[in-house]
């Protein structure tokens, strides 16, 4: 049994006939990644995460368990005394501002949200009382000049025959 984990996921990719360029092109892969990792040379490697992430790959597409791939580089690491690509267990706070706990209940937010619709709702009724009140005395304050016309016309028309008044003596008057 080969003693590296490299060297495991070379004889696993051997045996199944696949070239590393095909892997290459499966994992999008560099085969300069690919080759260091073969040789156990990690040090060509992005480092970190990535390092997990390309063997975790290649043992993927060659068929070798992940998790015993993940295990061997890891053991590797710790036999040559390599401990820069151990992952860092204090936990990273981020100052991202959406991640932090709401501080006010959402019963009050609900409070609120519904106490703004009522103000909103109440500032459209108000307004729309007050555009039906001043159309309705608009027409008032025009509508007696015509009504005055209207009833004059038809009193000219009623009272002229009778009266015997001429019509341009009744245009006289109502001017």
């Amino acid at each position: 049994m080969a003693a590296s984990i490299g060297e495991q996921l070379r004889l696993a990719r051997e045996e199944r006939g696949i070239p590393l360029r095909e892997i290459c092109d499966q994992t999008r892969i560099s085969v300069h990644y690919l080759e260091a990792i073969e040789t156990n040379d990690y040090k060509r490697l992005p480092g970190g995460v990535f390092n997990r992430s390309f063997i975790k790959a290649y043992a993927r597409c060659v068929g070798y368990d992940e998790r015993e791939a993940i295990e061997g580089y890891t053991r590797y690491l710790r036999e040559h005394g390599d401990t820069s690509d151990d992952v860092n267990t204090t936990p990273m706070h981020s100052k991202v501002y959406t991640e932090t706990p709401a501080t006010r209940s959402p019963i009050l937010t609900v409070v609120l949200s519904v106490l703004i619709l009522a103000l909103l709702t109440a500032a459209a009724l108000a307004a729309l009382h007050w555009f039906q009140k001043r159309a309705q005395l608009a027409p008032e304050t025009t509508a007696p000049s015509y009504a005055l016309r209207v009833s004059g016309v038809s009193l000219y028309n009623a009272h002229t025959q009778d009266s015997g008044l001429q019509e341009a003596d009744y245009e006289a008057v109502l001017q």
